[in-house]
């Protein structure tokens, strides 16, 4: 398509690169340049692609105040068999983004108007800053300031990331005199941060069966947590027809993930408000504090055009790859729900999943828990088990919600190997709570009865 108010196109790598960035970054919808391609679509290609990246986030980085990081990607896409790259720049949050040689200088800040990069007059430039976010996560001191980020670390060198001693710094946990603000507070191994995941047998509030707690660490291991945990409740719903017997999970594993990743990256921590997450027997119900970000409409957040609350979340955490690239969460997501699942009040946004509707199978083996039939009380039973650990009362859950779940599925499920798995089938077996029926293509069979 030809250049517009939100397309750029270069032939090649150029000094023009971080006026056009910053346009985009300072216009409200943000933008998609290309480099690789002309003003007239012809694609030319670059020669090393790869080098050309490094280079761009190397400028990027250095080059644009307030730092941009986590507020672009870079994309490297093949064309008519030649290698361009594609950046998706989002509508920054700390407006006003200049050149940082320059500063807040007609010179150094340039707006998108029309389909070219244009710099600003100095009234425009101090309307801007006037309206500038002050009350960012990253502006906020930490009421703590005896941090530590071990496990962030981890999972920093788990990507393949070696951080230095002033990884605080280039991860701008740092508010401007130094100190640890509030980005670093939730990132640390230890905060005030509680996350709560309900869960009630019927359709309203009135029947909680189990209430979890996460947090309390930083907030990349409890976004984790709960993923781990909804992936859990995420059972199999089976259908019996005249033909077969068709198996689905009762929420689409993707979007569901996708949602809970949007909830902790684009959360208003500012009100010191957590996510909260609740699973009823027909939905789950994942509310948000903060509503649509500022200047950002419902067409323009359907439509992907990110505009990120909190940047430095998001850079992290597509650093630990939980976020695949700007703008395509909420796409994802409408995939396979639709817009009526998302409803908005000025101050939250709440995403609500229906369950796929499920049959029961009445088949198998006599005193057998099939798949789709486990329920509320049955999940009662089983968390009633005090000889039995928190992981082994997973295992089973599992094996109630799908008797055909092999040892690899189960692994998959709750993210550890399987062996670790096997040990728990083991003792499960041992206690005789399960049985194995028609060895490796048969099912389990399921024996609360010795619990009561």
């Amino acid at each position: 398509m030809p250049e517009t108010n939100r397309i750029e196109y270069k032939r090649e790598l150029s000094d023009g690169l971080e006026k056009e960035v910053i346009a985009f970054l300072n216009y409200r919808e943000g933008g998609i340049l290309y480099i690789g391609i002309d003003k007239n679509e012809n694609v030319y290609g670059l020669a090393d692609s790869d080098g050309d990246q490094l280079k761009i986030k190397d400028r990027l980085k250095n080059n644009i105040r307030p730092f941009a990081l986590g507020l672009f990607d870079i994309v490297s896409e093949e064309r008519d068999g030649k290698d361009i790259l594609k950046i998706i720049v989002a509508s920054g949050p700390e407006k006003l983004y200049h050149l940082r040689k320059y500063g807040m200088s007609e010179k150094g800040c340039f707006i998108r108007m029309g389909s070219s990069a244009e710099p600003m007059s100095q009234k425009m430039i101090d309307e801007l800053f006037a309206k500038r976010t002050r009350n960012s996560i990253s502006k906020i001191k930490s009421g703590r300031q005896d941090l530590s980020f071990g496990q962030l670390k981890i999972y920093y060198e788990e990507a393949g990331y070696n951080l230095g001693k002033a990884f605080t710094k280039n991860l701008e946990l740092l508010t401007e005199d130094g100190a640890f603000n509030y980005a670093g507070y939730l990132l640390a191994d230890k905060n005030n941060t509680s996350i709560k995941v309900a869960k009630y047998s019927g359709k309203t509030r009135t029947d909680l069966i189990e209430s979890n707690e996460y947090g309390h660490e930083c907030l990349v291991k409890a976004t984790k947590q709960v993923i781990d945990k909804i992936a859990v409740e995420n059972r199999t719903a089976t259908k019996i027809t005249a033909k077969e017997r068709q198996q689905a999970n009762l929420w689409n594993p993707i979007a569901l993930r996708e949602a809970i990743i949007n909830a902790f990256v684009h959360y208003d921590y500012t009100n010191e408000i957590t996510p909260k997450f609740e699973i009823f027997s027909d939905r789950i119900e994942i509310t948000s504090a903060g509503g649509l970000p500022e200047g950002l409409s419902k067409k323009e957040f359907f439509e992907g055009f990110s505009v990120p609350r909190n940047k430095e979340l998001m850079r992290i955490f597509k650093d630990l790859e939980l976020v695949e690239q700007l703008g395509s969460g909420i796409p994802r997501i409408l995939e396979h729900y639709g817009k009526e699942s998302f409803s908005f009040s000025d101050n939250f946004l709440r995403m609500t999943f229906e369950a796929k509707e499920t049959t029961v199978d009445e088949g198998g083996a006599k005193g057998g828990l099939k798949g789709g039939q486990i329920g509320g009380q049955i999940e009662k039973d089983i968390g009633a088990i005090s000889e039995l650990t928190h992981r082994q009362k997973e295992v089973l859950k599992l094996i109630a919600q799908d008797n055909r779940i092999s040892r690899s599925g189960i692994a998959e499920v709750l993210h550890i190997n399987e062996s670790a798995i096997q040990k728990h089938l083991n003792n499960l077996k041992d206690a005789g709570y399960i049985e194995r029926v028609g060895g490796t293509r048969g099912y389990w069979e399921i024996n609360l009865d010795k619990n009561k």
